[in-house]
């Protein structure tokens, strides 16, 4: 589906609830009209073609980016939607529920008036987004070969000594001159911090015999990649080694389980199972979707409402196990769903490496 064919995709998944649908996410905008400005929403009318809303410090940028989509310029763009909509006699309007606050839903009930009634637009676009356009696969592609790159350039820089947040400004350098930005903020874990999940870099030096968690990834043309490996500083422990070998093999596991018809929550509680039978306790869930968002639709969690998956959905697998005041592992690719399988975007070694 090309960038024009976007908007009717959405038209016609509008149509069976609404008149139209109002797009007011920033990252949904980009997705139907190519705008990568701050400030932005889009109509859709069941029945016509988008347009396009943004203010005054964005029309140059916006008559660049999408020239064939018609334009306004105003101050308070879902109203001015509203009132176009209105106008042109729609009177049902699907909105993003799950994005509008209580104040810009006031301010659309006030520009509708008793013309417009509202319906909840049921993520329509992030389940378009899903499944991605083989351009889009190409751009993932890119941000994963970037990521592996800085993978490998950065195994030298961890000697004893080194901080993570040296570490992760590190990561940051590299993907800059690969032309690259962070996809999210790295998460760098020495040691027992290695044991948190989500840690946040520290001024803890590297020791040697420490784990070294490293999930990172980087941003292609507004496309993520997330990819997590842990090694370690020196002589690997015979604890560390074993930890290290069941989440690799809980790992492949569950990308091997990655296929066309596989269901989220199944795959996810797959792996809670192989986790669990090992006597250690589950921390999170096995992935996420990812694409113009580092987290995005479909989520492999226990309560993902996500149903089977299909061929072009991209999805991260992370299967990891954690020893509060020891250590954690947590082996990370991102990975899209293809005929015979999945795909893995991210190659870096998954085996355990001894700096």
């Amino acid at each position: 589906m090309s960038l024009q064919r976007r908007p009717e995709a959405l038209a016609a998944a509008a149509a069976k609830i609404a008149d139209g649908y109002l797009v007011s996410r920033l990252v949904n905008v980009r997705y139907l009209t190519g705008f990568t400005g701050s400030n932005a929403a889009v109509l859709v009318p069941a029945d016509g073609p988008p347009v396009l809303a943004t203010d005054g410090r964005y029309a140059t940028q916006a008559a660049m980016e999408c020239p064939d989509i018609e334009i306004v310029v105003a101050r308070r763009l879902g109203p001015a939607l509203v009132e176009r909509a209105r106008s042109s006699g729609c009177r049902r309007l699907a909105v993003e529920r799950h994005h509008l606050t209580l104040a810009s839903y006031d301010a659309l009930l006030a520009a509708g008036g008793d013309d417009v009634d509202y319906v909840d637009g049921r993520e329509a676009v992030e389940q378009l987004r899903a499944v991605k356009e083989e351009v889009e696969l190409d751009t993932l592609r890119r941000a994963c070969a970037v990521t592996d790159e800085v993978f490998g350039a950065v195994l030298d820089k961890l000697r004893p000594g080194a901080t993570e947040l040296d570490i992760a400004w590190r990561l940051q350098e590299e993907m800059h001159v690969r032309g690259a930005q962070p996809a999210f903020e790295s998460i760098v874990a020495f040691g027992p911090n290695s044991a948190r999940p989500h840690h946040q870099p520290t001024a803890r030096a590297l020791e040697a015999g420490d784990f070294v968690k490293m999930d990172f990834g980087a941003r292609v043309d507004g496309y993520h990649a997330d990819m997590t490996r842990t090694v370690v500083c020196g002589r690997a422990a015979g604890w560390q080694r074993d930890l290290h070998a069941l989440v690799a093999t809980i790992q492949a596991e569950s990308r091997a389980e990655v296929a066309p018809g596989a269901v989220p929550v199944e795959l996810d509680a797959a792996a809670r199972e192989r986790i669990e039978a090992t006597g250690h306790d589950v921390a999170h869930g096995l992935g996420h979707g990812v694409g113009l968002e580092i987290h995005e639709s479909p989520f492999l969690v226990p309560d993902s409402p996500a149903a089977r998956l299909v061929d072009r959905v991209t999805v991260t697998v992370e299967p990891g196990i954690y020893l509060p005041g020891r250590g954690g592992v947590r082996i990370e690719d991102t990975v899209v769903v293809d005929a015979t399988g999945a795909e893995s975007l991210t190659s870096s070694p998954r085996e355990l490496i001894e700096i």
